[in-house]
């Protein structure tokens, strides 16, 4: 693998990195189009289950980070990440049985959802002392299971559907429930790319490459994080509309 390739999956890590740190979510939907579409590769399994493993390693990084700070809310968190373990791994599987061309298609109508999600405003309102309780369980489980579902088989984080499906469940406040949310994206990434690795369809170093990238992305973002602090939703939509843009291409490519 030359050079070239491999400076153009650390740029598409970095643009995945920079994304994701400023929208706290969405990002990981670009990587797969990103692998495909700029860096060449030509297997659609392979750049998913690759892409899948690049944003686990994102998540368990942001994950640590928020754990520090008090933000996640462990004991749902995890409930939440155990009932869709099991769904993240049958989504992959399934995933793994269909055509790649088709499977592109269906990961581009999936980017329209991830980018119309981020069009819904959000209440910032909850409670910070929530608690996990039997009631809740029996909420979060079935939540988890479908949700994991939806990302093992398109071979995403997640986030936009773990955040406010906790929020759902448990009426846990946005903040709580996006820290809380890596969990799920940490856990379920892993499950979807040991499922790709153990079919030899994860390009490891690709992984590197991206994982490198979403590093540097990451810090590149943060001080424009602060910028726009004050216009989340003008920053949220102009990124709606470029996921958006994206999954128009692949639709109308054919590829």
């Amino acid at each position: 693998m030359d050079l070239e390739v491999l400076l153009l999956a650390a740029a598409g890590g970095a643009l995945v990195g920079f994304l994701l740190t400023l929208f706290g979510g969405g990002g990981s939907v670009l990587a797969t189009p990103w692998l495909i579409y700029v860096v060449g590769l030509a297997d659609t399994h392979v750049a998913i289950g690759t892409s899948a493993a690049a944003v686990a390693v994102n998540a368990a990084a942001g994950l640590v980070a928020q754990g520090r700070a008090g933000k996640v809310k462990w004991p749902c968190a995890t409930v939440f990440a155990l009932g869709g373990l099991s769904g993240a791994l049958i989504g992959a599987h399934i995933a793994k049985q269909i055509d790649g061309h088709a499977l592109l298609s269906w990961f581009a109508f999936a980017m329209i959802v991830v980018a119309l999600s981020m069009l819904v405003p959000r209440r910032s309102e909850g409670d910070p002392g929530v608690h996990l309780t039997p009631a809740l369980v029996l909420k979060l489980a079935p939540v988890g299971l479908f949700t994991g579902l939806a990302a093992g088989f398109f071979g995403i984080g997640g986030g936009f559907l773990i955040a406010p499906g906790l929020m759902a469940s448990t009426g846990m406040t946005l903040a709580n429930a996006g820290a809380s949310s890596l969990v799920s994206v940490a856990l379920f990434g892993s499950a979807t790319s040991a499922s790709y690795a153990a079919s030899g369809l994860v390009s490891w170093t690709l992984f590197g490459a991206l994982v490198l990238g979403g590093i540097a992305g990451t810090f590149g973002a943060m001080p424009v994080s602060r910028g726009l602090a004050g216009q989340p939703r003008v920053a949220r939509s102009l990124f709606a509309l470029l996921v958006i843009c994206v999954a128009a291409y692949i639709l109308l490519s054919g590829r």
